[in-house]
C-alpha cells in the first residue's frame, strides 16, 4: 500500500506553522461565546470524498487543533440522516453533502445551521451495468443513490429530467430511483437487482472494481471547470454562535487534514483507507482506493457560487422546499485562519459573510 502514488487532483492552500500556533483563538465573532464546553460532536461518513475528516481523526489533528476539547465522533450513510442528528442537538457539526445543508437552512429558515469551510469537490459518477452504454439505454432501469434528498440523488434527478426522462420522489416514472444504503447498492447490483447507482466515491470505484460497472456519467463534465461541491463542513448554528472559539479550533484541524492530504500524496492512501476500515471493518482494496482517490479534490473552499444551482435543482428534483439561502455561509472563522496563514481567502458570493 505504501508504494501507492495517489493521483489526487489536491488544491493546496500554502498552509503553514501559523495553522497551528494558536488560531483556534480567533477574533472574528459569529456571536455571543456562551458558556465553556467540553465535547465537539463531529459527524461525518466513511467516504473518500470526507477524507479530511478520516485525516483529521486518524491523524489525530483535530485532538491538537482543539486541545482540551473532546471530539467524539459519529459516522452517518448519508446527508439526511447526518441533518437530522444535527437538527436534534446530537451533534455539533458534521461533513456533508451540500443538498441536505441547502434543505436544513431553508426548512428552518436560516436558523439551524451554517457552513463554515468546503472539504472536497469532484468524485461522484454514475455507473451502469453491462449492456447500458448511453442514455437511451434507461428507460425502464433501476438506479439507486444513497438516499432520498441527498446530493447524489438530486443529481441523479436533475440529469435524468435533463435527458428527457420523467422520476418521482415515491419510486415510480420512466426511471425508478431507488434510494439504497451504500453497501446494499454493491451486493443488490452485484445480484442484478440494480442496474446502476449515482454514488460518491469510493463506492464508485467499488462497483467499477469490485462489481464489472462502469462509468456512464461522470459529474464532473457537467461543471464549468469539472468543479462541483460534494462535501463541506457544516455546524449548527447555535453551537458557532455560543462556542466561535470551538468552531475555529475545528477549522483548524480541517485546515490542517487538506494540507497533510497535499503533503503527504504517498501516505493518503494508506491512512484514509486505514480510517475506512477502523469504521466500516474492512479496508478497501488498493486498486479502488487509487482510483477513487484520483476523483477526488479536497479543499476548504466550498464553492459557494454553486450553490444557486444546487438549490434550482433541488427544487426541480422535488427534494426541497424553494426559499432564500443567504446567509448560508459563514466563512470569516476560516478566513481569518487562511489570513494567518498567507493562503488566499474564500468567497462566500454574497450568500452570508465571508
Amino acid at each position: 500500500m505504501n508504494n501507492i502514488r495517489t493521483a489526487t487532483t489536491i488544491t493546496t492552500l500554502g498552509l503553514v506553522a501559523a495553522m497551528m500556533t494558536g488560531c483556534a483563538a480567533a477574533s472574528a465573532d459569529p456571536g455571543q461565546t456562551g458558556d465553556s464546553v467540553s465535547e465537539l460532536r463531529l459527524g461525518y461518513f466513511a467516504n473518500v470524498t470526507h477524507a479530511p475528516a478520516l485525516v483529521g481523526v486518524q491523524e489525530g489533528l483535530f485532538e491538537d487543533s482543539l486541545g482540551d476539547i473532546e471530539v467524539t465522533t459519529q459516522v452517518f450513510n448519508a446527508g439526511p440522516a447526518a441533518i437530522e442528528a444535527l437538527s436534534a442537538g446530537a451533534i455539533d457539526a458534521t461533513y456533508i453533502g451540500p443538498n441536505p445543508s441547502i434543505n436544513t437552512f431553508i426548512q428552518s429558515r436560516g436558523e439551524s445551521a451554517r457552513i463554515v469551510a468546503g472539504a472536497a469537490t469532484g468524485g461522484a459518477a454514475l455507473v451502469v451495468r453491462d449492456g447500458i452504454d448511453d442514455v437511451d439505454d434507461l428507460e425502464g432501469t433501476t438506479l439507486a443513490t444513497p438516499q432520498l434528498g441527498n446530493t447524489q440523488d438530486v443529481a441523479l434527478r436533475t440529469w435524468l429530467a435533463g435527458e428527457g426522462y420523467e422520476t418521482d420522489t415515491s419510486g415510480g416514472g420512466d426511471v425508478q430511483i431507488t434510494p439504497t444504503e451504500n453497501a446494499q447498492t454493491l451486493t443488490l447490483f452485484q445480484d442484478g437487482a440494480l442496474d446502476g447507482a449515482w454514488l460518491p466515491e469510493p463506492w464508485v470505484s467499488r462497483l467499477i472494481v469490485d462489481a464489472g460497472a462502469h462509468v456512464l456519467v461522470d459529474e464532473a463534465d457537467l461543471w464549468d471547470d469539472g468543479e462541483f461541491p460534494t462535501t463541506v463542513l457544516l455546524v449548527r448554528k447555535e453551537f458557532l454562535d455560543q462556542h466561535p472559539d470551538v468552531v475555529a479550533g475545528l477549522l483548524e484541524g480541517h485546515a490542517a487534514a487538506v494540507q497533510w492530504i497535499a503533503d503527504n500524496p504517498a501516505d493518503a492512501p494508506t491512512v484514509i483507507n486505514g480510517a475506512i476500515q477502523a469504521e466500516t471493518g474492512k479496508p478497501l482494496a488498493d486498486e479502488v482506493i487509487t482510483r477513487a482517490l484520483e476523483h477526488v479534490t479536497f479543499s476548504v473552499d466550498p464553492h459557494a457560487d454553486t450553490f444557486e444551482v444546487l438549490v434550482e435543482d433541488g427544487i426541480a428534483a422535488g427534494t426541497q422546499k424553494e426559499g432564500s439561502i443567504e446567509g448560508l455561509f459563514d466563512l470569516r472563522l476560516l478566513n481569518e485562519l487562511l489570513e494567518a496563514a498567507g493562503a488566499d481567502t474564500v468567497s462566500a458570493a454574497g450568500l452570508g459573510e465571508d
